[in-house]
């Protein structure tokens, strides 16, 4: 393996570098288990290569990403992409693997190159945890290099274990070699077709044909998904999590009627809470102690009063909307304790429908939802039979924040 220096190799501005990302989906994975490729099994609520299919395309600096899939398996990939919302474009194709990892790689980057990228960016659809940082660390290297690799340094002690004999191994210089791996388009593209040999990586093959090469830092994250345990670990440190807590409180004042609303359930009453709304002061505290939890204003800010199609909106449509908000941050809600304040109705008769709707509307578990009632002793508007006001809060929880990559 040569160096830059040694091959001279040209300078070119990584800032400005455009690329083409391969994503090799085209193995069965059986050490996995579970009878389906592991590209295919879900992960972090997602088919595998979906991860790092995301991670290419949000990627500012990536024209077209080609997915190398098995023949057999192409309507079964279409599949998931629509399910993802990911459909064939431009900027996404689908190209059929080869009888070896070589052959497939061979029949993606051909395609990736009548666009003539600059670089190609090889990655396997077995490791999810692909990201925006990774992508970076490896076009700021091509900027002097015709290859780069993520890598991670061994760091347990070494055998070499023939029969009864064990011989230790010096580990020092020795590394992990990680996807995704770049190439400049221009020195990628005579190897691999000139290629007669199957090689476990483009790395292996870069070796042979003498390219001018670095490492990069790698990460766990960007650990390879081969059997069944290994898919507990990485989704463990892919999707660690943070708890939060959310607080909302609402009041509304009674006016003209004859049946309240609370918590979707409709109770009959000597009045009716007047809003803007359908005044389900119940489900309007809930949904800003849900929107409080990720920091995302209250209801006011997603519906305001004074726009004219949410009068007499249901209160469904606001706590669905702040349910539907945390599940594209890939968070849940874990449990949810609700007090409604107020001298009548009676809440405690109603109370197990209140619970029942709120898990429907939230698929949440009726076992963590709490719905109780109290009253002011006669003290305060809800003491003078005003209105109602209801105290929510809402216990969720959401991926924590990536740490600094240098204290992975």
């Amino acid at each position: 393996m040569k160096t830059a220096d040694s091959k001279k190799c040209p300078i070119i501005d990584h800032e400005t570098l455009r690329f083409e990302g391969i994503l090799v989906a085209a193995g069965r994975g059986e050490r996995a288990g579970a009878g389906l490729p592991k590209q295919y099994r879900t992960f972090c609520h997602e088919p595998v290569f979906i991860h790092a299919l995301r991670a290419f395309i949000e990627h500012p600096h990536c024209d077209c990403v080609y997915i190398v899939h098995p023949q057999e398996d192409k309507d079964q990939v279409l599949k998931y992409l629509s399910e993802a919302d990911l459909n064939p474009s431009d900027r996404l194709q689908l190209v059929e693997g080869g009888p070896t990892r070589t052959a497939s790689v061979r029949n993606g980057v051909e395609e990736a190159a009548l666009n003539r990228p600059q670089a190609i960016l090889i990655h396997d659809a077995a490791r999810p945890g692909l990201d925006a940082l990774a992508i970076d660390r490896l076009l700021n290297a091509l900027g002097d290099h015709e290859g780069c690799a993520p890598a991670l340094p061994v760091v347990d002690a070494l055998k070499h274990w023939s029969g009864n004999a064990i011989q230790s191994v010096d580990r020092s210089n020795l590394f992990r070699i990680q996807t995704p791996q770049a190439f400049r388009t221009d020195s990628l593209l005579p190897a691999i077709r000139s290629a007669e040999d199957s090689y476990a990586d483009e790395f292996e093959l870069a070796e042979a044909y003498d390219l001018a090469l670095t490492l990069v830092d790698g990460s766990e994250r960007l650990a390879k998904l081969t059997y069944p345990e290994d898919f507990e670990r990485l989704e463990t440190l892919i999707m660690s999590k943070e708890i939060r807590t959310g607080l909302g409180y609402d009041v509304h004042a009674f006016e003209e009627g004859n049946a309240v609303i609370l918590c979707g359930t409709e109770i009959a009453h000597v009045a009716k809470l007047k809003g803007h709304s359908d005044a389900d002061v119940g489900w309007h505290a809930l949904t800003d102690a849900i929107l409080g939890a990720m920091a995302e204003g209250d209801i006011g800010d997603h519906f305001p009063p004074t726009d004219p199609q949410w009068k007499g909106a249901p209160s469904s449509t606001f706590l669905r909307h702040a349910s539907d908000l945390l599940t594209s941050r890939g968070g849940r809600l874990l449990n949810i304790d609700l007090t409604l304040i107020c001298e009548s109705p009676k809440i405690k008769p109603h109370r197990q429908a209140m619970r029942q709707s709120t898990s429907e509307l939230l698929g949440l578990d009726v076992g963590r939802i709490s719905i109780k009632a109290t009253t002011t002793e006669g003290l305060g508007f809800e003491g003078r039979r005003e209105g109602i006001a209801a105290q929510a809060i809402a216990t969720i929880e959401l991926p924590a924040p990536r740490q600094d990559p240098q204290t992975e």
